[in-house]
């Protein structure tokens, strides 16, 4: 099969597409044709050795695919050739950790193309017990720009950020795959919505998706306009998914016992804040990581509902990549990339 393999850390390039031998599913195992991979910007950081050191060589990336069932492992019951499935992004390994919630809880827990050889290939292999089946009537490469975001959205927004109706909430990266997912699930939850951008056409395209408004911050400071915007209080949630020098401002911007959830390190991992404004606000800070099935099937429900959108901003082949990465690299996508492995 083709797959798109790294030997090695480091930039762009590094992504090679070559043939390599087509796996073969182990008991309990279903081999998916992988008709969309779906690229995010955690795939650059895996890349470029930034995440682990631990990935041995060579690797296949992506933890987003949608595919049709081509083989069946032994003892594996429920699933047809053919059927159109999407693997879930991060499960644990260990029986004994299947119901832990989150699943981002469980000691074992593994992300595809992390833990495991992931999309960016013909061909991937991924255990029956956590592979959903496809009924969404999407196309695969719309439908593979959802894993990943949905399953980190609906958590972060609904889940750790408990946003319900009425709440005036703040979401960064606005223009980004992640930051409309967001927007759109609070939008669902009945939330008004703030977002940042960086140029006045990114925040059109918030706005496109449900932003009530869009703040661009090399014109604004976006902690001054959420005071005016909320008459003083402040927002009600942030939801941090760059962190670096924006995370000291998200707290600022957050109300006397609003929440902060953190979810994201685009703007840099290290953070320094003045303690005060935090424990006198009495405002509560929380981290988020990946969701549970559950997250991504009430997120879907939203999308067969027409309430949620796949937001698709170009596809490429397999092949190319190193070019996809480059891509969310200069941050001018509208939504997601997807990589096509049988395109030409």
């Amino acid at each position: 099969m083709k797959a798109s393999i790294i030997n090695e850390f480091g930039g762009v390039d590094v992504l090679k597409y070559e043939d390599i031998a087509t796996p073969k599913p182990r008991p309990g195992h279903i081999l998916i044709k992988v008709l969309a991979a779906g690229v995010n910007r955690f795939d650059h950081y895996l890349r470029e050795g930034s995440v682990t050191q631990e990935i041995p060589f060579p690797h296949i990336l992506g933890s987003e695919a949608v595919g049709e069932v081509a083989e069946l492992g032994e003892g594996v019951v429920g699933f047809e050739i053919g059927d159109r499935v999407v693997p879930i992004c991060n499960y644990p390994t260990r029986k004994e950790d299947y119901d832990i919630h989150p699943l981002s809880a469980a000691p074992s827990l593994i992300l595809i193309g992390m833990g495991r050889w992931g999309s960016y290939a013909q061909y991937m292999e991924a255990p029956a017990r956590w592979v959903l089946k496809d009924d969404s009537g999407l196309k695969p490469e719309e439908l593979a720009t959802l894993p990943m975001i949905m399953f980190t959205g609906v958590r972060a927004v609904k889940v750790v950020g408990e946003v319900k109706a009425g709440d005036k909430v703040l979401v960064h990266a606005g223009a980004s795959a992640t930051g409309g997912m967001m927007i759109q699930v609070a939008k669902v939850l009945g939330a008004q919505v703030a977002t940042t951008v960086l140029e006045d056409a990114e925040g059109e395209y918030a706005k496109s998706l449900g932003a009530d408004f869009a703040i661009n911050v090399r014109d604004d400071d976006f902690v001054e306009r959420i005071k005016q915007w909320t008459d003083g209080r402040g927002a009600d949630v942030v939801i941090d998914n760059l962190g670096g020098s924006v995370f000291p401002k998200s707290v600022d911007a957050a109300r006397t016992l609003g929440i902060v959830v953190t979810m994201g390190f685009v703007a840099g991992t290290e953070v320094t804040f003045d303690i005060r404004n935090f424990f006198f606000g009495q405002k509560q800070l929380r981290g988020s990581l990946f969701g549970d099935v559950e997250d991504f099937n009430w997120g879907m429900e939203q999308v067969r509902a027409g309430k949620i959108k796949p937001c698709l901003d170009r596809t490429l082949p397999l092949s190319q990549a190193a070019e996809a990465h480059r891509l969310i690299l200069t941050d001018q996508l509208r939504g997601s990339i997807v990589l096509l492995p049988w395109a030409e």
